[in-house]
This record gives C-alpha cells, structure tokens and sequence, in this order.
C-alpha cells in the first residue's frame, strides 16, 4: 500500500519526470514471472522519489528475471518457467563485444552466426569465450575493469573472468551504421550533422525494446563451490599470449575447459523514459559483506572475503598481474550497504523464483541497486543539452565484482554508471568536440581497417 507522506523529489525529479511520462507508462502491476523484456518502466502515481525509485527496481527485477529465461537454440525464450533447470539463458544468446569489434575493422558476421574460437582453444570441451586480459598496448578487452583498477581475484586465488554482450537492436545498430570500424564511425558522422551516436530506446506505446547491453562477471567454480548455488555454463578460459615484457609479465597463450558460476551482472536498458538508460547490477548473495556489518559478524563464506584474512580491505592484488597464475585472494567488502527497500523487494522476487523451483538457481542473487535519470532528455537520439546526466538516482552505483576497486560516495572518484559512462566517445574527433557515444565506451574498440598505426 502505497504511503499517506512522501519525501520530496530531487531538484530534477518527480514533477518534471511525471509530466513528461507517457499515460501507457502509467500502471501498477504486480510482479510476474515473465519471459516479455520490459518496454519501459511502469510509474506508480503521484511520483516521488520513493516510489520512482522502487519502480525502477522492479524493471531492473524484471528484466533481470526476462533476460535469464531459458532459450531455445535461437535464443528465443522456451517454454516453461525460469530456474526449473540451470541452462542456457536469453542474453548468454547475444553478441559478444570481441565478436562485434573485430581485428583490422572487419565486419562482424551475422547475428546467427557460431563465435569463432581461437586456436589454442579448439579440440577442448565446447564452451563460453571469456577473454582474459590483453597484454598489447591499446587493446581493451572483457577482463579489465573501468578505469583499469586491477583484478578480481577469489578465496581460491583464481582471477574473475569478464564479457560483454549487446542485444539484437544494438547489434544491428551498430553494423547498419558501420560503428564497427574506424572507417566506418568516420563515414557515419561525415554523413551526419551530429556528433553523437543514439542507440534505439525502448517504447510501451511501440511495444519495442530497446538497446540492451549486459556485462557479465564469472567465478572459476572449484571443489570448494557448491555448483548448485549458481547459474553455471562450460567455459573455454582464454588467456591471450604476452612475449613483451614492457606490457606485463611474459604470459604463454592458453586455454582450460572450466565450470564457470555466474557472480555479477550489469544491465544497461535504455528506454523512452530513461534515454540516458537503466543501469541495473545485480549481484550472487555469496559475495561479499557490507562493510557496515561488524567485522566478527562477517560470517560468510563469502566468494571474495575472508573472515580470517588481515589482507587490506578493497585494494587490487599485487603486481605483476598474471592470470595463469594463482593470485593473491582479493578481500573485499560492500560500500555502499543495500537499502532496506532493496533488500524487501529482493526478497519478493526471490520468493517468486522459488515458486517455480524452491532450489531456483535465480533465487541466490539480488539486486543491489538501480540508477536511472530523474531529468530524463527530452529527446531518445540526443542527450539534454543543460543537463546530459539527467541527475542520475542514486547518485552512486557499484557491482563488487564489476567495480570492485572503485566503490563509494567520493564525487568524480567513486563508481557512478551514467558519470563515468557520459564521457564515452567514438574513436573519431569532431570539432569543436569528441564525439559522443550514447554511454557506451564500446564503439572505443573499433579497429582500422587500413595500415597499423592509422589514426582516426
């Protein structure tokens, strides 16, 4: 039932966001189990920032709960209900950002083309690529995190593993554009009055969803795992070659056939109401502590602290960083703590999982947090010209496994989705600015098609 007293909204916040939501994006449901992607958030009347706030929640729950439905071999939802039986999942369909970002700009293959494999990996278990880190200058890849803070690193001493994946109207986006290369971002804006790059946003009133990126976060699952807590796939662990010591240590190019457990998951949804996106992190409940609960309450076992370590809280493992060895377990904690409110609603859903299955794999993670725009643009293909962000709610956002190292409330120092990701551009230069590149650092890792070296 909703609350007689609200607090008020933030500067930019309820008024303006409600007289500009459309009546479609009105309406209160009660959660469901469905395998439907949201179009868009569904705002509770009058707004405020309370009832904004668990409204966006709810979109990022039921994403969430959208994205992890089972598929079928084209991807597509199956039949059923989620968490009857650990599987293949919708987004794990999606296209990978190495699949898209191809070696010397080459176009990426269609979307229902195999992933290709690297060498080293062929004749192993099939499984899913994660990348590791990339040890040649100017490469970025699925292992480092933002701001290039240091590894992950769990109780076992074996390093995360990372990946990124974009859905179909993303996908087609940036291949109809030709964003996959230099060349192409160059032809794109050169038959452009703009300097900026807007993906598709989702509609209630289209019934289409929009651009969708997920960034994903994996734990090697060993003996000391218990395999039923997570949502687990094959995976082939890659490990790219390094023989020059100037970029890291000397590194032998490798690739293991591993269990791998789902430990973080970031949702970036960008819709009509929310052009300046959804960011959503969702994390598994195994992680790791707050950092408001007494240390001799920190019971655990936690996948990335330990109660009995004096290591240094939230600090990156030692240099030099070298995956195909084992590391320096990690010691980390939560920041920010969840919110009484969060932690209800995660319970809600969590018990609506286990109607399907009372062991439900889905029912082991939560939600953390959700940062949307309380100013949103005016406009899906442009940000606002007065106040790009959209003054992001909250103002911080951190997923332990995703933005380990930079978690908090430090203002231009702490992990805050739409701040750090509103400086994202192209890999081309417009004057009298960058070009803007709709919170996706991304299209960054297009590669030229011509000669080494060739500048955009």
């Amino acid at each position: 039932m909703k609350k007689e007293v609200h607090r008020p909204c933030p500067r930019f916040g309820c008024a303006l966001l409600g007289a500009l939501l459309s009546p479609l994006a009105l309406a209160v449901t009660p959660p469901t189990l469905s395998p439907q992607i949201p179009f868009d958030v569904k705002v509770t009347l009058p707004p405020t920032l309370e009832s904004l706030q668990r409204d966006f929640d709810v979109l990022s729950w039921q994403t969430f709960i959208a994205l992890n439905w089972p598929a079928q071999d084209d991807g597509s939802p199956a039949p059923g209900l989620i968490g009857q039986e650990d599987g293949p999942t919708v987004w794990e369909s999606w296209k990978e950002s190495y699949q898209i970002f191809r070696p010397k700009g080459e176009k990426p293959a269609p979307w229902d083309a195999p992933a290709s494999i690297p060498k080293v990996c062929e004749g192993l278990k099939p499984g899913r690529l994660l990348q590791q880190m990339g040890k040649v200058a100017g490469v970025l890849d699925e292992f480092i995190q933002p701001f290039q803070s240091g590894p992950l690193v769990d109780q076992s001493g074996t390093y995360t593993r990372n990946e990124i994946v974009v859905n179909r109207p993303m996908f087609d986006d940036i291949l109809n554009k030709g964003l996959y290369s230099i060349e192409g971002q160059k032809a794109y804006f050169a038959a452009s009055d703009k300097n900026l790059v807007a993906f598709s946003c989702g509609s209630t009133e289209d019934k289409q969803v929009g651009a969708i990126m997920v960034k994903a976060s994996w734990k090697v699952l060993d003996g000391n795992d218990q395999r039923s807590r997570f949502h687990t796939v094959d995976a082939l662990v890659y490990t790219p070659g390094n023989i020059d010591p100037a970029h890291g240590p000397i590194v032998e190019e490798s690739c293991k056939a591993e269990p791998v457990g789902l430990v973080g998951l970031h949702i970036v949804h960008k819709t009509k109401e929310a052009p300046q996106w959804v960011w959503s992190t969702f994390e598994h409940v195994d992680n790791v502590p707050e950092k408001t609960t007494p240390p001799d309450q920190r019971k655990g076992p936690y996948l990335f602290y330990n109660a009995a370590s004096q290591a240094e809280i939230n600090q990156p493992p030692p240099r030099p960083w070298n995956p195909s060895v084992k590391a320096t377990p990690s010691q980390i904690v939560r920041e920010i703590p969840l919110t009484a409110e969060t932690k209800a609603l995660n319970g809600t859903f969590q018990a609506l999982l286990r109607t399907a299955n009372p062991q439900s794999v889905w029912a082991n993670y939560q939600l953390i947090n959700t940062q949307w725009p309380a100013d949103r643009a005016k406009d899906c293909g442009a940000p606002s010209p007065t106040n790009p962000l959209g003054s992001p709610a909250p103002t911080f956002l951190a997923n332990a496994t995703l933005e380990t190292f930079i978690q908090g409330t430090v203002p231009q120092a702490s992990s805050s989705c739409m701040d750090c990701h509103n400086n994202a551009t192209t890999r081309v230069t417009q004057n009298p600015r960058t070009t803007f590149a709709d919170f996706t650092y991304l299209l960054e890792r297009a590669q030229s098609t011509g000669a080494a070296g060739s500048k955009p």
